[in-house]
């Protein structure tokens, strides 16, 4: 197992874009530390804020986390990255495989058109996560991102693909969704706003658009299919699956082919 250990906090924010197991393993320890990471004028090398150990393996570890380290994870393809600690946005953007496990907190943008793989944030994430960034045409888009605590604003925007698990989101979660399945023990005000395909499984929810319509309680396979799924991941969101349901289809004002489940 390689590791970073942070020695400081750093003057900047740092961009770990390039830092993963893959590309470290090709590196020997003088080489890992020059790695450029800082994303001012100046720049940051990561030996000036973390000691360096590494051992060839498929696994990294980050002792002492921060919310300065951006991009954490992302374009990953292979093997493992844990973080303790918090980190800052854009974690696991665009990620194809592997796995990503922080046991802090998460900035904005956390699995933002992400692929594959599996991310897991222990604490919050913020504004977005699963969501799509400035201009990009999804968000989650195959991976499975699960937070664990709460999330922010706009969480699963414009999600394509893949499964986003959550504690509980801000409003407008599932806004603007392609497809996927978002499931959460509580949602704020608007969810599903503007979705056009994909599943929403809510325990609790605020005001819903007037754009959804309610179509009855159900007793579908599909649902069952649901829960097992879930429950790998979740028992508490697959046990949402064991109460009565009710289905509201939507968003109406778009091609109206998304549903919220919500507790009868």
């Amino acid at each position: 197992m390689s590791t970073l250990t942070l020695r400081q906090a750093p003057p900047e924010r740092l961009d770990f874009l390039t830092i993963n197991p893959l590309a470290l393993s090709r590196l020997s320890k003088a080489e890992a530390e020059r790695l450029p990471v800082g994303t001012s004028r100046r720049g940051v090398s990561l030996g000036e804020c973390f000691s360096v150990a590494l051992d060839g393996s498929d696994t990294l570890t980050i002792e002492g986390g921060l919310e300065r380290l951006d991009r954490v994870g992302a374009a990953l393809s292979e093997g493992e990255i844990r973080v303790a600690g918090d980190v800052g946005q854009r974690l696991g953007e665009g990620m194809a495989g592997g796995t990503i496990t922080v046991t802090g907190h998460a900035g904005p943008y956390a699995g933002a058109g992400a692929t594959g793989g599996v991310i897991t944030i222990e604490g919050d994430a913020g504004d977005h996560a699963g969501g799509a960034v400035y201009a990009a045409r999804a968000g989650l888009d195959g991976a499975t991102l699960i937070v664990r605590g709460a999330a922010g604003a706009h969480c699963g925007d414009r999600m394509r693909r893949g499964t986003l698990v959550v504690g509980r989101a801000g409003v407008y979660a599932g806004a603007r969704m392609i497809a996927g399945t978002l499931a959460a023990l509580e949602v704020g005000d608007d969810a599903g706003y503007g979705m056009r395909r994909g599943t929403l499984l809510v325990g609790r929810h605020g005001r819903l658009s007037p754009t959804f319509v309610e179509t009855g309680a159900h007793d579908l396979v599909y649902l069952r299919l649901l829960a097992r799924h879930l429950r790998v991941l979740s028992a508490e969101h697959a046990a949402l699956l064991e109460r009565p349901l009710r289905r509201y289809s939507g968003d109406l004002a778009t091609i109206a082919k998304g549903e919220i489940w919500v507790a009868a």
